[in-house]
């Protein structure tokens, strides 16, 4: 059997329940949501498991070692103390990533480089050969975390943030993270009994989040590489059977996803990413302006999620733009529930429609709104007769 242990997953701020819910049903011990991370129990394959399956989780860290520090010193005696030739070859490749919260240490890149003194002089001091500096494609990826006086070592086991699913081949000018898109969308509760629609899809990461939703896809399955593959512990064998026993439980999607743009390159780079993420049987992409279109049959609810300009990185007459995305949706899109994300709360006023909901959010650094819409087929008072 292998044995348990503690790890947490890093997430976005406002997105710590979708991913104790996410854990929970992933099979995750003794959960704990904390702020933009949850804490939580498992074994090796179950690491494996939570690096292919969590969509809104971007990293996996596995803790070794948390101890109190005053100065650098006790940094370094610490750290030194560490057995790290358990995790690590002489001859092989660190690199180290710093955060810090603390009236102690204010320098996050001198905690890094004191932290990977500590390390390469323990094996040149045990062995006359010490690990080099790999920035790109390291061995070992550490990741100090001091809060205050308290400091977490930890082993990173996803490497390059999990939002970087391996499925986009092209980016827009304002690409949203396949996280945050994710975690919009479980927000909305948007659960694939229903039709889909981003109707400003830019290259398409709202579309192939929803599809993988719909479908129980794990997100991660297209990454070339995770960090712990190149563990002293990497066992493939137990890789390939997680993967394998993700894979048996997707389900069929008996509705449509359908994304517009009015730009033509954005059309053409969301068909090239859909296509490479293997969702195109799930998914329809049109080059329209949403400005211009009406929804097809009102029979059935339509859920619609997206990521409208903010102004940030292009010119647009914002007041006149959000203004627009009320009258359409009032005029057009009966029967909606319309969720969108803006860091523009200016504009967001000038919609002409009362949010049924309001979450707070971060798009980057950019503190946001998700707001939802809710358009009724005919009028709101014959809808409660």
């Amino acid at each position: 059997m292998e044995e348990n242990f503690n790890m947490v997953a890093k997430t976005l701020f406002g997105f710590e329940d979708l991913l104790v819910k996410e854990l929970k049903q992933l099979g995750a011990q003794d959960v704990k949501a904390g702020v933009r991370n949850v804490s939580f129990v498992g074994d090796k394959g179950f690491m494996y498991k939570a690096n292919l399956g969590l969509r809104t989780a971007i990293k996996i860290l596995k803790p070794i070692k948390t101890f109190r520090v005053s100065n650098e010193d006790d940094l370094y005696k610490q750290v030194y103390n560490i057995k790290w030739e358990k995790y690590l070859k002489a001859t092989g490749s660190l690199a180290i990533d710093a955060t810090v919260h603390s009236k102690h240490f204010t320098h996050s890149k001198f905690i890094a480089l004191k932290t990977k003194d500590a390390i390469v002089d323990r094996f040149r001091d045990n062995g006359g050969v010490r690990p080099n500096v790999d920035l790109r494609f390291p061995d070992l990826k550490i990741n100090v975390h001091i809060d205050r006086s308290v400091c977490t070592i930890s082993l990173d086991s996803s490497g390059e943030s999990l939002h970087r699913r391996g499925y986009k081949l092209a980016t827009n000018i304002a690409p949203i993270n396949e996280v945050l898109a994710a975690g919009l969308i479980m927000l909305s509760g948007w659960d694939g009994q229903s039709d889909f629609m981003d109707p400003m899809c830019g290259s398409g990461t709202m579309l192939a989040e929803a599809a993988m939703i719909a479908c129980n896809i794990p997100p991660n399955l297209m990454r070339k590489e995770f960090a712990f593959e190149r563990w002293e512990d990497w066992d493939v064998d137990l890789f390939e059977k997680i993967e394998e026993s993700l894979l048996k439980k997707t389900r069929d999607f008996h509705h449509k996803i359908i994304g517009y743009d009015k730009s033509p390159s954005a059309v053409h780079k969301a068909k090239e990413n859909i296509k490479n993420a293997h969702l195109d049987e799930f998914i329809s992409i049109k080059h329209e302006d949403f400005f211009k279109t009406q929804r097809p049959g009102e029979a059935r609810k339509l859920h619609m999620v997206f990521n409208p300009p903010y102004g940030e990185r292009l010119d647009i007459q914002m007041e006149q733009f959000y203004k627009q995305i009320g009258d359409t949706l009032k005029q057009n899109y009966p029967n909606t529930d319309a969720w969108f994300i803006t860091s523009n709360l200016e504009a967001l006023k000038h919609v002409g429609l009362r949010p049924s909901r309001k979450i707070k959010l971060f798009n980057a650094k950019l503190e946001s709104r998700l707001v939802k819409y809710e358009i009724y087929a005919g009028s709101k008072k014959a809808k409660f007769n």
